[in-house]
């Protein structure tokens, strides 16, 4: 499995602190498409990623890199409106320098190509934003070249045998399913999906 050359994952690090910045307190709570994560747990996983993939980045291993991602739930601790937007905007430009696309480098846990990283960050950009926004109703539009990195990438792992517990099993789409739509489906999502009322 490749990665992308290079990505400036700026456009979708902005998208999702736009769309973090848009959720009330009282949503904190609500269900997402993780079925073992609400609201809170959600934003939490973002941070934490966030901090991780720019440290992977930056090829600046340790405590932040080496944590699997279901070691624990994920939460949030005061001030996160304020960490969260800050820390994507240092995962974006850790991601600017060239030589983070080299090399190896780790994130939860496993060793992997650094341009493998840049993919895999792109992955959890995409497809949690879309998590975060239909959990909480709000409009996504994905940045484009993540977009086609997330689906290059989640398309090559689909098509990979033993594809592991990072995704659920791959969903069926219509023929005519938009590209996120396809993307979310290939991460073991269901593209319909809304909160229950």
């Amino acid at each position: 499995m490749t990665g992308p050359t290079t990505l400036d994952l700026g456009p979708q690090t902005r998208i999702v602190a736009r769309l973090a910045a848009a959720v009330s307190d009282e949503r904190l709570a609500d269900p997402t498409p993780c079925p073992e994560y609400a609201v809170r747990h959600l934003l939490g996983h973002l941070l934490h990623l966030s901090v991780a993939f720019r440290d992977a980045a930056r090829k600046n291993l340790g405590a932040t890199t080496d944590t699997a991602p279901d070691s624990a739930v994920p939460d949030l601790g005061p001030g996160w409106r304020e960490a969260l937007p800050a820390v994507l905007g240092e995962l974006a430009e850790a991601w600017r320098d060239p030589a983070a696309w080299t090399g190896t480098t780790r994130a939860g846990g496993v060793d992997l190509p650094g341009a493998v990283g840049g993919a895999v960050a792109a992955d959890e950009l995409v497809i949690h934003a879309w998590d975060l926004a239909r959990a909480t109703g709000q409009v996504y539009e994905p940045d484009p070249a993540a977009l086609r990195a997330t689906y290059d990438f989640l398309r090559a792992a689909a098509d990979e045998s033993g594809r592991g517990g990072v995704f659920g099993p791959v969903l069926p789409v219509p023929a005519d399913a938009s590209l996120l739509d396809r993307a979310v489906a290939l991460s073991g999502r269901d593209p319909g999906w809304t909160p229950k009322p």
